[in-house]
């Protein structure tokens, strides 16, 4: 069986049983970039071109790294890869040799089979960075200032280093992760000079199909339980919950407050429903839209929308500044945007969370919590915990 090298912009590809697990086992790092979406997997292999690192918008840059492989005889060019979260960082984003095309991992039988035997086992060394007592400490702090009005939300990020005293196997993580939450977007990117950006995002930040766009945010959450009617009770109370609520209406209006030029037409609906991760409960919102200008690409909007409050906070300038003051890490591509776009301007990007960043034989994990004046310090640290959670158990790990 073979994927197909061009996916279809107005309608998801099909294909037989196999071919999109096939691409997911087909990964190898280095130059490999994966992306499994609801609605299709893609797997780049090899580097054309990259997109460079200069002070003209992304947007711009990709345009034009795209038109050139089409003028250089790609018929079908894409760019894949990631966008950091901090402005001026650098984004590294690619277009592939190839590109192999198939369906939805969801929607393929076999992703239902058990994936690879976990064996990393006890030989993970664990450094919380910051510890949680120490990040409990800062959202307390946060918690403070937001009661005395200086802004009214930020998002507080900690980290996991875990480093083994053997290679990583990133391929069998990576089919772990998609086997684990197949309904959501599993990525494997490079994302520097011997490093690798590998994780299952729960969150799309917009996706152009066509005249068409698509934007699902997500804020407010909930651990599962294993216990059925417990974790009934925990999305109960979720979708009732004040605290989570009102910080979902603040992401959902800004998110509206940025698309909206864009759009002849953007239907928000009144209230979230929810959805689940293996870890997580989260309200979600799916605002859709028909495009004012065709031109707007994927990226355009992308651009327009990151950061959210939902991974920065709001106002956005102040929350940014309270996180370079509270958190002890540079959260690189975390929080970031991962994704790809054709030459079209059609695209799927992605919030970059639930994930981690490999680099010899460590990985570092992350994971943030959003934090209004009624936060609790313990909830807000516990929640991160239980973000920690899809990674943990692919490498076969714990806290």
């Amino acid at each position: 069986m073979s994927a197909s090298l061009r996916v279809p912009a107005a309608a998801p590809p099909h294909s037989a049983p196999g071919v999109a697990t096939a691409l997911l086992e087909a990964y190898r790092p280095g130059t490999d970039r994966f992306l499994a979406t609801p609605r299709h997997t893609l797997l780049g292999s090899g580097t054309r071109a990259t997109v460079p690192h200069d002070a003209r918008p992304l947007a711009l840059r990709v345009r034009e790294a795209l038109d050139a492989a089409r003028s250089a005889g790609d018929p079908a060019p894409v760019v894949v890869g990631s966008v950091p979260f901090l402005p001026d960082g650098e984004a590294f984003l690619a277009v592939p040799e190839t590109v192999r095309w198939a369906g939805a991992l969801r929607a393929d039988p076999l992703i239902a089979l058990q994936g690879p035997d976990v064996e990393q086992g006890d030989d993970w060394r664990i450094r919380e960075v910051p510890a949680a007592a120490d990040y409990s400490e800062a959202v307390a702090a946060a918690v403070k200032r937001m009661r005395s009005g200086e802004f009214d939300k930020v998002v507080l990020a900690r980290t996991l280093e875990l480093t083994s005293a053997r290679d990583l196997d990133l391929p069998a993580m990576l089919s772990r992760l998609a086997r684990r939450d197949p309904e959501g977007y599993t990525f494997a990117v490079p994302s520097g000079p011997g490093r690798t950006l590998v994780g299952a995002s729960p969150e799309l930040l917009v996706a152009r199909r066509g005249s068409q766009l698509v934007a699902n945010p997500l804020a407010g959450s909930a651990p599962r339980s294993s216990d059925l009617a417990e974790d009934v009770r925990r999305a109960a109370a979720l979708l009732d919950s004040p605290k989570d609520l009102h910080e979902h209406a603040v992401v959902v209006d800004a998110i509206r407050e940025a698309l909206a030029p864009f759009c002849v037409s953007l239907d928000v609906p009144e209230r979230p429903t929810l959805i689940r991760t293996a870890a997580m409960w989260h309200l979600s919102t799916t605002l859709t839209g028909e495009l004012r200008d065709p031109s707007s690409t994927a990226l355009d909007l992308a651009s327009a929308l990151h950061p959210t409050p939902a991974v920065c906070g709001t106002p956005t300038d102040v929350a940014r500044q309270v996180i370079a003051d509270s958190e002890p890490f540079d959260r690189g591509a975390y929080t970031g945007m991962v994704g790809w776009q054709d030459a079209d301007g059609d695209g799927d990007w992605v919030v970059t969370i639930r994930c981690a960043e490999a680099e010899g034989r460590t990985l570092r994990l992350f994971a943030g919590a959003g934090v209004v004046a009624e936060s609790s310090p313990a909830a807000e640290t516990a929640e991160t915990g239980a973000k920690f959670r899809t990674f943990l158990s692919a490498v076969g790990a714990a806290l």
